[in-house]
């Protein structure tokens, strides 16, 4: 395979507990299927709960700039906005792959560090909902879900904590 910017031959690599294939020229990284969460959830796993869905919204879609070409298909990739961000990464509809340029994954991290910030504050009882009904309905495996939903009552006790401090010592001291 070959790197879809500069045409290099791509090496592998473990990334954060993942095989993915990378340039060793400009640096990109390739994502096979479900790579890219893959590789999201073990470089923080407080972000496990959190998913983008790159191919929900296809009106968004737009052919990549440059005509770049995926390393597995060689068919020409599509560009998205990775959510509601400013970070467009190319992906191909045919294997599922994401194509990541040189610092656009700590990039990701950043952005879904400040996302899941702000649903952990505003959007909570919703996403805990959200969770549960994942736990019997996929899309992940059984397992995988409910350790997403653990994650969310995780950071429920944190919420907690920070916005009732008061009570939360009060619950502390109570005899068990």
């Amino acid at each position: 395979m070959s790197c879809p910017f500069c045409k290099e031959n791509l090496e592998k690599a473990i990334f954060y507990g993942v095989e993915i294939d990378y340039c060793p020229k400009c640096l990109g990284l390739w994502f096979e299927e479900e790579e890219l969460r893959l590789a999201k959830d073990k470089k923080d796993e407080s972000l496990n709960w959190l998913d983008i869905d790159l191919w929900k919204e296809r009106k968004k879609f737009k052919i990549s700039k440059g005509q770049k070409l995926c390393p597995s298909c060689r068919l020409p990739f599509y560009e998205v906005n990775y959510g509601d961000s400013k970070i467009s990464v190319d992906f191909c509809n045919i294997c599922l792959g994401v194509w990541l340029d040189r610092g656009e994954f700590r990039k990701i991290i950043e952005y879904l560090r400040k996302r899941k910030d702000y649903e952990v504050f505003n959007n909570f009882i919703k996403k805990v909902a959200e969770e549960l009904w994942e736990v019997f309905t996929g899309p992940e495996a059984f397992r995988e879900e409910v350790l997403d939903f653990l994650t969310v009552l995780k950071l429920l006790n944190y919420k907690f904590i920070v916005q009732h401090p008061a009570i939360f010592h009060i619950i502390a001291k109570l005899p068990r």
